[in-house]
């Protein structure tokens, strides 16, 4: 574990180093970066460490994975929660941790969004992205996120009680402690209305993004539908749908996420990363 100061915020964050190459034919994905951005609110690194992250160090990968600000064992300052915020925090990191090469992103959920703002923000530094139920900040977006940290605000502090044993009762203790903690951020920091003031972006900014996106949705999820839109605004997306999935494909599916993250990170590396493991 590793604690970095962005010099606005204190970032907790996990690093994995590559496997090294083995004398029957060495790693997958060698020399490449790969950083996981997770979700919002009851999401946390460990949602990487504990599915696809070692994984995809034991393929030759670099893996960088942090907690956002707010969450796990991150800092939680009061202010300062745009996406704006996020995707600084992302350039100061690979800054601290003396990343010169360019990385390959891959955002979960919220992570996903941060990942777009930071492809357009620094195009020199990305190599690709995968981004897993994810959609880019635009103005539909801000108003779904309003809606959502509005309702999670008002629940949380109307009657967390009653809240959280519902929660405890239907999905367990652990997602009750989350979701806890989750109620505390949006609750006692400006997050909630942050997020949906951050600046969007139009059909010409997405049009800009011009590395490789894989776009990965669960086909029962109401993401879905943004497939055929990301393959129409990005100049370089595809897309694939996991069967009988929604939105919680990452914890649900890390196979098949592990793979195909691992086939596109090695179709979109450096020559000597030829050897990619291609998706079943």
């Amino acid at each position: 574990m590793a604690i970095v100061d962005t010099g606005d915020v204190r970032l907790h964050v996990q690093r994995l180093a590559a496997a090294r190459p083995t004398a029957s034919g060495a790693t997958a994905v060698p020399d490449a970066t790969v950083v996981l951005l997770h979700g919002l609110l009851t999401d946390s690194l460990a949602s990487y460490y504990f599915t696809v992250a070692p994984a995809f160090a034991a393929a030759g990968l670099d893996v960088i994975m942090y907690d956002h600000r707010g969450h796990g064992r991150s800092g939680r300052p009061e202010r300062g929660y745009t996406l704006g915020a996020f995707v600084d925090d992302l350039d100061t990191l690979l800054d601290r941790l003396h990343v010169r090469t360019p990385v390959h992103l891959v955002g979960n959920s919220y992570g996903g969004t941060v990942a777009f703002g930071y492809a357009l923000r620094r195009p020199e530094r990305v190599a690709s992205m995968v981004v897993i139920e994810s959609e880019p900040a635009t103005p539909p977006w801000a108003a779904k996120l309003a809606g959502l940290l509005e309702r999670v605000r008002h629940e949380m502090s109307a009657n967390e009680a009653a809240a959280l044993d519902w929660i405890a009762t239907h999905h367990g203790g652990h997602t009750a402690r989350l979701a806890k903690s989750a109620g505390r951020l949006v609750r006692d920091t400006t997050l909630a209305q942050d997020i949906p003031a951050s600046a969007v972006l139009d059909d010409d900014d997405l049009g800009a993004i011009r590395c490789p996106v894989l776009a990965l949705y669960g086909a029962d999820s109401d993401l879905a539908v943004q497939a055929p839109r990301m393959r129409s605004l990005l100049p370089h997306c595809e897309t694939e749908s996991l069967p009988g999935h929604q939105h919680s494909v990452l914890v649900e599916a890390p196979g098949r996420v592990r793979d195909l993250v691992l086939y596109w990170v090695g179709r979109h590396s450096r020559p000597v990363a030829a050897r990619a493991v291609r998706a079943r």
